[in-house]
């Protein structure tokens, strides 16, 4: 997986790896006018992992995945808005 220091909201993510690739919302992942994700999860290993992460300007991070994936980014926005911590969670009302 990937960890985030939240340190503005206090706070450590531990984001599964899986789960943010299949969060991807690039062009090739989720039909761009509908926003209908395309993405079949069948075809995304139980076992993917971030094979290298760059910061994109001070917004967001670029993940190379090891299924060959690399075209999406990850706004901080997007990645505070899906944060798998228990408060963030419970904040969200138990998504």
């Amino acid at each position: 997986g990937i960890e985030i220091q939240w340190e503005e909201h206090g706070h450590l993510a531990s984001y599964p790896a899986r789960a943010l690739r299949l969060d991807c919302q690039c062009a090739a992942c989720v039909e761009e006018m509908t926003r209908r994700p395309i993405l079949d999860p069948g075809a995304i290993p139980l076992d993917v992992r971030a094979v290298a992460i760059k910061l994109v300007g001070a917004y967001a991070m670029h993940v190379s995945w090891s299924d060959g994936h690399s075209s999406g980014i990850y706004p901080w926005e997007r990645l505070l808005a899906v944060c798998p911590c228990a408060d963030c969670v419970a904040r969200r009302g138990g998504d």
